[in-house]
């Protein structure tokens, strides 16, 4: 896997960023496009949802469920 990369995003009225692999963050759009949400409203999908998980562990586990569920094609 290649290195971190960070996007930025206001979630809960808080400016926050949220540092991950490339591939998931592949992962992450195709969910977004999939389920016709922004990038940002994903995120704070996960964020509402994620209980004392951090972000990253959350959007990582959500990534992985999903290619797990969909397929890596999908």
């Amino acid at each position: 896997m290649s290195g971190l990369s960070k996007r930025s995003v206001v979630l809960a009225g808080h400016a926050t960023s949220v540092a991950l692999e490339p591939e998931f963050w592949a992962v992450l759009d195709r969910i977004a496009e999939m389920r016709t949400l922004s990038k940002a409203q994903l995120l704070a999908d996960i964020d509402a949802n994620r209980g004392r998980r951090p972000l990253a562990s959350a959007c990582r586990l959500l990534a992985l469920t999903w290619v797990a569920e969909h397929g890596a094609a999908a």
